[in-house]
């Protein structure tokens, strides 16, 4: 049996995942400029959101990586659904920072309050793959409370999905086929 129907469904959910996560981000941002909300009581909407993105995300990447093992997946293909995860991810985190810096100018440093929307989110994106790949140039910070919180979420999130999902695949892989073969 072909594994392209699966892969092909995958590829709309991921896809359909990368929408909803960029849909998200400009409600965000439209929710702030009607002008509804103070800087904080929005602030706290992002948290929100970022918290419970990172809950998503957190059950995807056990989920994914669970069904994987259970299918016996090749490694390579596990990377492949993990890195276009960790894509979303980053992006999804991108949006939120600048949602935060948006609400707070100031919420992280070294931002120039003269660039345009597409250098801002360039550099939350950089700022946010950075933070996941734990590089960490340390040429932008969070400064306030909700920054550092939402960065904290990405780093915790990043951390899991990196050491303990992909590092631990193969001895996952391997405690469960040797349980399989004990219940069978």
């Amino acid at each position: 049996m072909s594994n392209e129907p699966r892969i092909i469904g995958q590829i709309i959910r991921q896809g359909g995942e990368v929408t909803v996560i960029i849909i998200v981000g400009v409600l965000l941002q439209a929710l702030w400029f009607q002008n509804w909300l103070g800087a904080h009581a929005f602030c706290l909407v992002v948290l929100t959101v970022a918290f419970a993105k990172t809950v998503f995300f957190f059950v995807e990447n056990l989920t994914h990586i669970l069904m994987a093992t259970r299918d016996n997946m090749a490694y390579h293909k596990v990377l492949g659904l993990m890195g276009v995860n960790m894509a979303q991810i980053t992006l999804s985190f991108a949006l939120d920072f600048w949602c935060l810096e948006t609400a707070e100018p100031a919420s992280f440093s070294s931002i120039e309050a003269t660039w345009g929307r597409a250098e801002l989110i360039f550099e939350f994106f950089f700022f946010s793959v950075l933070n996941f790949s734990f590089f960490g140039f340390g040429d932008v910070t969070p400064l306030t409370i909700p920054a550092k919180l939402v960065t904290m979420m990405e780093i915790l999130l990043a951390f899991f999905t990196v050491i303990f999902l992909l590092s631990d695949f193969v001895s996952l892989k391997d405690s469960l086929r040797v349980r399989k073969r004990h219940e069978d």
